[in-house]
């Protein structure tokens, strides 16, 4: 007894039974543009040390930016986040080396700016690299966060870094108010209009931050990040959290991690539907994909791919990859 005629709706293969019409079933498609590489600067100008937890990434000193970055921008590669490793300035409470002109990041900013005119420099704000307790903000004397003095501090870091010629400032701490309060001194400073607020809207205390905290020496010395970071299974917090962003002045919306959190870059694409939405691909989504791979589970090409369109697909229009190089190779077979 022969089957019943499909019904014409349930064909569907011939859509994508040709390579590039399986291209075109996809709504967006990852390009050069889209990828931000996340770098780590520290304060031995010739240093170049790799990070064991982060397979293929390093600490870079300024000197070295030329020989890492020169192959990379000529391959295709726009935009880059700088973070601050510094491993040999003084700490103290108030995070003072963040902003010091002769820091590793101010000086990463110039030395990238002169070197590269076209290249798109982003830079992380935060001060857990600095403070002496390792907390992304000021502290009460009983160890908890003062928010007020640290959005405020905050904000001093990133026009310090405006000044110096960042194209894109990004508070990655989580502080209540601190959008509103870069924001405000961006534009009374002149820079309003000219550098980009990136803000981390939706940063959960997620356990894929660890490869990160060794590249950065960033780990608090005392409790934890969760009375500042969102609740893994805090949804409608973190819808709070982005809408609230969105109104205090900020040019791009990101959540971080990535891929536990696809539901909320998907849902911030619905709340904030006329701005660009970022997502960063973290170091223990990254080394996790590496790991698999070497294991033999999978190809580590396939899955970046796979992981990646995932994240475009959910909404954003922005990554921070640590896949950034093997991309602009991989873009261009």
């Amino acid at each position: 007894m022969s089957a019943p005629p499909l019904d014409i709706s349930s064909v569907l293969q011939g859509g994508y039974a040709h390579p590039l019409s399986r291209q075109w079933q996809g709504r967006r498609t990852i390009d050069k543009s889209m990828l931000m590489y996340p770098i780590f600067i520290t304060d031995d100008a010739s240093a170049r040390v790799e990070i064991p937890t982060l397979p293929g990434q390093c600490r870079w000193g300024v000197d070295r930016l030329e020989e890492f970055i020169g192959p990379l921008v000529k391959k295709g590669l726009k935009s880059v986040i700088l973070f601050g490793v510094p491993m040999n300035c003084a700490k103290d409470g108030r995070g003072t080396p963040a902003d010091d002109p002769n820091g590793p990041v101010i000086l990463g900013i110039k030395k990238l700016a002169s070197l590269f005119p076209g290249l798109y420099i982003a830079v992380d704000v935060c001060l857990c690299e600095y403070t002496d307790h390792g907390h992304c903000g000021l502290l009460h004397k009983d160890g908890t966060i003062n928010s007020t003095p640290s959005a405020e501090r905050i904000a001093e870091v990133a026009l310090s870094y405006a000044v110096a010629g960042a194209h894109c400032v990004a508070p990655s701490d989580m502080m209540d108010g601190r959008i509103k309060a870069i924001k405000r001194k961006l534009i009374d400073a002149g820079f309003g209009n000219k550098v980009l607020l990136m803000s981390y809207s939706a940063k959960f205390a997620s356990g894929l931050y660890g490869p990160f905290r060794d590249a950065a020496g960033s780990a608090p010395s005392f409790g934890d990040r969760k009375c500042y970071q969102l609740p893994p299974s805090a949804k409608g917090l973190a819808r709070r959290a982005i809408q609230r962003d969105v109104a205090e002045g900020a040019d791009i919306i990101m959540v971080k991690p990535a891929l536990p959190y696809l539901d909320i870059l998907s849902d911030a694409s619905q709340l904030a539907p006329d701005h660009p939405l970022a997502a960063y691909q973290v170091s223990g989504e990254y080394a996790m994909v590496v790991a698999g791979a070497r294991a033999g589970i999978y190809d580590l090409r396939a899955m970046a791919f796979e992981t990646t369109e995932s994240i475009v697909r959910a909404g954003a229009t922005l990554i921070l990859t640590y896949f950034a190089p093997q991309f602009l190779d991989w873009l261009d077979e």
